[in-house]
């Protein structure tokens, strides 16, 4: 009996000096746990802050600024003045802001003669849990605001009923529905996962095999053997992207608003920058499986940052500029922004500028650390 505690015990020490020894895997053991406590614990937030909105005023009066002021305090919206029309529009279908308010002509006189006008709200409604909460606080901050105000003459005007038709107009996806917002997310995360995951492997798989030095041996340069590595799964990101649309257009009726070519030849940025991102990080990797694991180190903060899961709107200010550093995230908009918003071309140069200085650094880091020697 005493001997077989011992041959046990001289394992469970052998084991744990392994562990030890093996930092990817400590680092999957102790450091993930306290990244989910993190990122669940302060990134994530589903009822989000200091929204953007522009706001177009074309009344000044003393009623105006009462509701641009109440706006502020509630909390919900940051404002940002636009002085010509169609311009808060267009920051709206940019993603630049998440809400266009805009105070009509003779706003303070209609209101003062009991006409009830209109305060017009359009919301970017792509992603509907970043707007719901956001949406109703409207209606209640501008109540509460010309309640102070409304008083002596006016006072019948004060509420009940409401001084003020507030009426809102969901843009993108009126009917909020969240499939709309999942499911192109979708097409992000599945690449991602798939092709850096797939990618990773490849040059541990090389080198778990004992086939590393006959490719070092040949005279194919380091960008040439990445070449060879990863065009093949761009073949197979083309046939993932076009299941995910066909099934987001067929099953889930998800509107699909500008030109094809022009997500097209976003996925392909996407997905070069992908899997160079796991043939990057297969050069760190040991093994098939480390580098499985530093996949995952990957995967997780994509789909919590990135703005697919929670509300990119909703994170505090690090986790945003943290989430800005993911491929993911710039490749969300570029779906989102041509599907439901009708974004050409031009319109996702931006974000596949990004992208692009991302797959630039990604391939001269790959290169160095793969070298064309055994050093």
């Amino acid at each position: 009996m005493n001997d077989m505690l011992r041959r046990v015990w001289a394992m469970l020490v052998k084991e744990f000096h392994q562990l030890r020894r093996d930092p990817v895997t400590f680092g999957l053991v102790v450091a993930m746990p306290l990244i989910q406590l993190s990122l669940f614990g302060f990134a994530i937030n589903n009822d989000p802050r200091h929204l953007k909105a522009a706001i177009e005023t074309n009344d000044s009066s003393t009623y105006t600024r009462t509701i641009q002021s109440a706006l502020r305090n509630s909390t919900y919206f940051d404002l940002i003045p636009v002085t010509r029309p169609g311009e808060g529009e267009e920051m709206l279908r940019q993603g630049e802001v998440q809400f266009l308010i805009i105070i009509p002509p003779n706003f303070s006189r209609d209101l003062v003669r009991g006409d009830r006008p209109q305060l017009l709200v359009l919301a970017d409604a792509t992603d509907p849990a970043s707007t719901g909460n956001a949406i109703s606080a409207v209606e209640q901050s501008v109540l509460s605001g010309l309640r102070h105000d409304l008083i002596g003459p006016t006072a019948a005007r004060a509420p009940p009923p409401s001084p003020v038709d507030v009426v809102i107009q969901r843009r993108y996806n009126p009917e909020g529905i969240t499939s709309h917002n999942i499911v192109p997310g979708l097409l992000a995360v599945v690449l991602s996962m798939t092709m850096v995951t797939m990618t990773s492997i490849s040059v541990a798989r090389e080198r778990e095999r004992g086939t590393m030095e006959n490719l070092l041996a040949t005279p194919l340069r380091p960008m040439e053997v990445m070449a060879g590595k990863i065009l093949p799964f761009v073949a197979i990101g083309a046939l993932q992207t076009v299941i995910i649309i066909a099934v987001a257009l067929i099953v889930f009726g998800v509107p699909f608003q500008g030109p094809a070519w022009a997500l097209g030849v976003g996925t392909l940025v996407f997905v070069t920058v992908s899997l160079l991102l796991g043939f990057t990080l297969s050069t760190f990797a040991d093994s098939q499986m480390q580098a499985m694991q530093m996949s995952f180190f990957y995967i997780l903060p994509s789909i919590l940052l990135s703005g697919f899961a929670f509300p990119f709107a909703g994170m505090p200010t690090w986790a945003q500029w943290l989430g800005e550093t993911l491929p993911v995230t710039h490749f969300l908009r570029v779906v989102r922004g041509v599907m439901l918003k009708g974004w050409g071309f031009g319109d996702t140069l931006p974000q596949l500028g990004v992208l692009i200085v991302m797959g630039v650094l990604l391939a001269l880091l790959a290169a160095h650390r793969y070298g064309d020697t055994l050093e």
